[in-house]
């Protein structure tokens, strides 16, 4: 918790953040809070997995528009939506798979393995319900790519 009263000091670029479900949401909200205490703007999207991709596009084109370093995409279940999303993207994704699901690889191996062995070039994965560390790469990737545009 931070005091009352307390401002973030902004500054160091902007990042996309996505959801697929509302049960990836704890680990989304983790990414984003660190992502915030370390300087970031975010621009986040929940609950726009692939089970009602129609809701991913809206969200996507903003973060595009407003320039987003990176975007991290928390996912549980199969773990589809960051290969989705780095298919239409041309900036890094950050893929953080979740515990949640059922059945097989219910624990978030099934969602681990999927994003491992995606076919999207530029997709990174971290480790199962790590939004810290996750968030801590977006922020090294979006205050370089800030540093990049301001030597232009």
């Amino acid at each position: 918790m931070s005091k009352a009263g307390y401002k973030f000091k902004m500054g160091n670029g902007r990042v996309g953040l996505m959801a697929g479900g509302t049960a990836d949401i704890p680990v989304a909200e983790e990414a984003r809070r660190t992502m915030e205490l370390l300087g970031c703007k975010v621009i986040a999207a929940y609950d726009v997995g692939v089970a009602g991709m129609h809701r991913l596009f809206a969200p996507l084109e903003k973060m595009l528009k407003e320039k987003v370093a990176c975007i991290v995409v928390v996912a549980g279940m199969e773990g589809a939506l960051p290969t989705v999303v780095k298919s239409l993207v041309d900036i890094p994704v950050i893929g953080v798979p979740t515990s949640v699901g059922y059945g097989y690889g219910g624990k978030g191996e099934s969602a681990l393995m999927t994003m491992l062995q995606s076919c999207s070039p530029g997709l990174v994965v971290v480790n199962i319900d790590n939004g810290f560390g996750a968030a801590c790469a977006a922020v090294l990737i979006a205050k370089q790519s800030k540093n990049n545009e301001e030597d232009r």
